[in-house]
């Protein structure tokens, strides 16, 4: 690939999160106030509202609740990945996240597959979590 895509843009609130991707750990966060476990990076939880959050491992294991395969790229940067799948994965947590499907056989993506995190290298020291069909 001729072109670098573009790195991952960290805040305050998600800087954990990339960072843990970095080291390949998928972070989520959870409640310590009502316990709900939630996905994207943010400082209030979105059940109670509550700003005590702690950060916490995902096992990086959900199944495809959907999922679509971009033909068309949104940007000359991606024309050289296409065709690609962009899924919504439930987590085993529960959280629900988008990522991509990758992999020999992320064309083969179905509804309710298992899936587990893999990261995929931007350069620069700076990795996303993306996701590989399981079996």
């Amino acid at each position: 690939m001729s072109e670098q895509l573009p790195l991952p843009v960290s805040n305050p609130d998600s800087a954990p999160y990339w960072d843990g991707a970095n080291e390949e750990r998928l972070m989520i966060r959870k409640c310590r106030a009502c316990s709900v476990m939630h996905f994207m990076p943010r400082f209030l939880c979105p059940s109670c509202w509550s700003e005590d959050l702690e950060w916490i491992q995902s096992s990086g294991r959900g199944t495809v609740h959907s999922f679509t395969v971009i033909r068309r790229a949104p940007m000359e940067i991606f024309a050289s990945r296409v065709p690609y799948v962009v899924a919504l994965v439930d987590l085993e947590e529960g959280p629900r996240m988008m990522a991509n499907v990758v992999g020999d056989n992320a064309l083969e993506t179905r509804i309710g597959d298992p899936v587990s995190v893999c990261f995929e290298d931007r350069g620069e020291g700076a990795k996303i979590p993306q996701f590989q069909r399981m079996g």
